[in-house]
């Protein structure tokens, strides 16, 4: 079942158009990656989600109806631009944000105690928000973006400030949410952060949708027969017929264990390429090299000219 979606929308400013008739559908209880190159569009659409602005033609729908003003409680939103004032002190901010999410005061400290000790940062809580790190200040705002337990957040680049020892910290509360139940949005750079979190992507390019699906069916999508071999036995399939066959990416000879990275050729297919070897060879390992998300993203956002 959905919890978000969007129809055909789409979105002009003055002469630049941001979004062209896109439609995606955020399954409940997912981790969905919004991805894309800077510019091209993503941030429009997010902005649409929290009605900060709204489409120019199309619709959003919340739990299958169009999305109204007071869903904003339903929603927790980390933009890549932080938003924290400066001068406030961190304990009074983040309770003045907790009640503007519909929090009672009482409620929003109770939650916020939870996070400042989970986080331990307690001793932050009279400091003011111009005295933390940059890394610090997005803890503040990672907790006061999750704070009122919305069913749906939309993070964008949470990670960005973080080192790697509170990236994982953070990794894990994404990933203990959606255990839960909450459904993400996520939009990132960070590809490896992609193929560890997401379940769905949507890629947007030049204002267009050009690609949505599971991650790892996208991934299949787009893998080039590749295979990486680990073999025992003295062998140069550059000598032998075999190499009309398939194309020889790479061959190491390191005595008692070899390599051979080989792609098959139209035509053929994986089982054909284990016979052709075995009667030379002791095949040791062999791996399917499936594609990363970079290089998928790499790959479709190239061919879309």
């Amino acid at each position: 079942m959905e919890l978000f979606s969007a129809n055909e929308v789409s979105k002009t400013y003055a002469n630049h158009q941001a979004l062209t008739n896109v439609s995606i559908s955020v399954p409940e209880g997912t981790i969905f990656g919004l991805l894309g190159p800077n510019g091209a569009g993503k941030t429009t659409l997010i902005r649409i989600i929290n009605q900060i602005t709204a489409p120019d033609s199309g619709a959003v729908f919340l739990d299958g109806r169009p999305l109204k003003a007071d869903d904003i409680y339903q929603i927790g939103y980390l933009p890549e631009e932080r938003g924290l004032y400066k001068k406030m002190k961190v304990g009074e901010q983040a309770l003045y944000l907790g009640q503007l999410k519909g929090l009672s005061k009482r409620d929003a400290m109770k939650e916020l105690k939870i996070w400042f000790e989970k986080f331990e940062i307690i001793a932050w809580w009279d400091k003011k928000v111009m005295e933390l790190s940059k890394g610090m200040q997005q803890k503040i705002q990672f907790i006061c973006t999750v704070l009122h337990k919305p069913r749906l957040l939309i993070f964008d680049e949470p990670f960005s400030g973080f080192d790697p020892i509170n990236t994982d910290i953070i990794t894990r509360e994404i990933l203990r949410m959606k255990k839960e139940g909450a459904t993400i949005i996520f939009s990132t750079h960070n590809m490896e952060s992609v193929e560890q979190l997401c379940d769905h992507i949507a890629l947007i390019d030049k204002s267009k949708k050009i690609l949505d699906g599971p991650t790892q069916q996208i991934r299949e999508k787009y893998k080039s027969n590749i295979y990486d071999i680990s073999y025992r036995g003295a062998f140069d399939i550059q000598s032998h017929d075999l190499a009309r066959k398939y194309n020889i990416i790479s061959q190491e000879q390191n005595g008692s264990l070899n390599k051979l990275s080989i792609q098959y050729l139209e035509g053929s297919n994986s089982r054909e390429l284990i016979k052709d070897l075995i009667d030379h060879v002791e095949i040791v390992s062999f791996t399917e090299i499936i594609p990363s998300m970079n290089e998928v993203f790499i790959k479709v956002v190239k061919q879309n000219v």
